[in-house]
């Protein structure tokens, strides 16, 4: 850290301790050359998750309208909003644990699947049919056939 008085390098920390937010820490020093005291903020340094689509372009990865997504699918349905937002937490959360800055919009969407199927069937469905591009009845009594095995299988 650079002194802000005679631009030495070289500093001590005093103290440390949360900043307000809680997402940064606020650290007092102390040049070892001219020992004057200056305040530093540290922050993690965050890259944005990006989304490849479909069609090969790309776009920072958004919660506000996974949430939407989801959201959506479960309109009607007796889902409480808190639910939706701790599925989207585990969406992103296995998203940056996975250590590539780059995920395809099908895992997106697969991953929110399997939160929908665990939350409400009803909205799965929905979700399912919208994300899966049912062309057809029949694709969709599939899908429904293979939620009902898995249902009485259990």
């Amino acid at each position: 850290m650079k002194c802000p008085y005679c631009g030495e390098t070289e500093s001590k920390v005093i103290d440390s301790r949360p900043a307000d937010d809680g997402e940064r820490i606020r650290r007092r020093r102390e040049c070892l050359s001219c020992e004057k005291r200056f305040t530093t903020y540290e922050s993690i340094e965050t890259v944005p998750l990006m989304v490849v689509k479909k069609d090969g372009s790309r776009e920072a990865f958004d919660r506000q309208k996974l949430l939407t997504g989801l959201l959506r699918a479960c309109q009607k349905r007796p889902v409480p909003i808190g639910t939706l937002e701790n599925a989207v937490d585990e969406i992103e959360q296995t998203l940056l644990n996975s250590l590539s800055r780059e995920v395809s919009s099908l895992e997106v969407g697969e991953l929110a699947m399997k939160e929908l199927k665990q939350i409400d069937e009803v909205a799965y469905v929905r979700f399912a049919s919208v994300y899966r591009q049912f062309s057809d009845i029949n694709t969709f009594m599939e899908e429904l056939k293979e939620l009902l095995n898995r249902k009485s299988g259990q």
